[in-house]
């Protein structure tokens, strides 16, 4: 769990301090350190190449290039006291200092873009299109409230076709504010409530892909339907006098009968039998159905690179909402945002490439996103500050710089303390 995150964080921190140190190297500026992790009091290794001391520290908060002339976290202020050097950050155009900061996050970017390409190729390596399910969705209650009917084809969410039913569970729906459905032939749009985010992000049951007829394929031994002598491939055909022509409306009446006994009709071998059977407290009798087969789609590389590439701005949109939704005061930060503890728990405790990569994937959409908001001492602060230097051709002052960094610096810090305090109080 923690080593697939430092993993993680070790590949996408060279990524991004690698944007910085090759744009800063185009454009003639030192780079005198290129650490991955941070190094206070001590390091764990360090070589000299060149100008560059390249190394590891021991503190796995991220990473940094100490660019020579750029006033930086490490607040390393006796370099300006001299006269600026042709090789100095300081002594460049603000056009060229501005693609400087810039460039991590756009690395940062491209990784997300190739890494999340490579998982459509490597390891989904197909997508189930919405056209190739007949049946259409199965809509629990929720939905149906919402004016979603069973047997509908989500087609599109907010004007943006659905070609995957991927792009139909994303998070794409967790935001949605008009999804569109073709409901026998004809198009309809269906306006969606401000208290959709919360119901799904709450694990409530909205649409599904369960609107199949089903036999029950295996039974999980010790729980009430093998207790019951319900057999593998029997049908069930109505459960205390309401019909199941799905799995869908099976997990339905489940759910909304949890602890109780219930009466189930069912088809085994031609032989109609009647069995009572308990509901578990989460709604489960111990079944498996028999699931049918759907005809996927391959990726090849144009549609892994266009659904790669879809995907990570869906995930940077998704973190905009995200953090609109906090700032309007419609979520709470406590139950929003996550700290090192709480991703690493994302990861889980068995390695699994698949999802090792695709959250690589995210998470290196997501430091872009945060790199390049406008607080001092990220990348965005320094991009602000250059861009308005740009546009008024007055250069901010260094005092100015480092007092603004010190802010930054106190924000961040003040920001970790809460996202890992929030993490330990989740723990338990």
């Amino acid at each position: 769990m923690a080593g697939q995150l430092i993993l993680a964080l070790s590949l996408l921190v060279v990524i991004h301090e690698f944007g910085h140190y090759i744009a800063a190297r185009i454009f003639g500026i030192r780079v005198t350190k290129f650490f991955v992790f941070f190094d206070p009091w001590f390091k764990i290794w360090s070589k000299k190449i060149g100008d560059t001391e390249f190394g590891i520290g021991w503190l796995p908060l991220g990473g940094y290039v100490k660019i020579a002339g750029m006033i930086d976290e490490s607040l390393d202020t006796k370099q300006l006291k001299e006269e600026p050097k042709d090789w100095e950050f300081r002594s460049k155009p603000a056009w060229q200092r501005l693609i400087v900061m810039l460039s991590g996050v756009v690395m940062n970017v491209i990784a997300a873009v190739l890494i999340l390409t490579m998982t459509h190729l490597v390891f989904t390596k197909s997508y189930l299109p919405v056209d190739n399910i007949e049946q259409g969705i199965y809509a629990y209650p929720y939905a149906r409230y919402l004016g979603f009917e069973t047997g509908d084809k989500v087609v599109a969410i907010d004007g943006k076709p659905t070609i995957r039913y991927e792009d139909v569970f994303s998070t794409k729906l967790f935001f949605a504010k008009i999804i569109t459905v073709n409901r026998d032939g004809e198009n309809l749009d269906l306006e969606m409530t401000d208290t959709l985010y919360s119901f799904l992000k709450n694990g409530g049951d909205f649409i599904s892909l369960d609107n199949f007829p089903f036999t029950v394929d295996s039974l999980v031994e010790g729980m009430a339907a093998e207790i019951s002598g319900l057999k593998s491939g029997a049908k069930i055909l109505a459960i205390d006098n309401q019909s199941v022509p799905s799995f869908g409306k099976l997990k339905e009446i489940l759910m909304l009968n949890k602890g109780k006994d219930l009466s189930f009709i069912v088809d085994a071998n031609l032989s109609i039998d009647t069995v009572m059977i308990k509901v578990d407290s989460l709604g489960r009798i111990g079944i498996y159905p028999s699931f049918p087969s759907y005809e996927s789609k391959k990726y090849n590389f144009m549609s892994a690179m266009k659904y790669g590439w879809a995907d990570a701005f869906e995930s940077l949109h998704a973190n905009i909402k995200g953090f609109g939704l906090i700032f309007s005061g419609k979520e709470k930060a406590k139950d929003s945002l996550q700290g090192p503890i709480g991703i690493a728990k994302v990861y889980g405790g068995v390695w699994n490439w698949s999802k090792f990569w695709k959250l690589t994937g995210i998470i290196s959409m997501i430091l872009a996103f945060v790199n390049i908001l406008p607080i001092p001492a990220l990348d965005g602060g320094h991009a602000l500050f250059l861009a308005i230097e740009a546009i008024t051709r007055k250069k901010v002052s260094d005092k100015f710089m480092e007092t603004v960094q010190v802010i930054g610096m106190l924000i961040l810090l003040a920001l970790m303390v809460f996202v890992i305090g929030n993490d330990i109080i989740n723990l338990f």
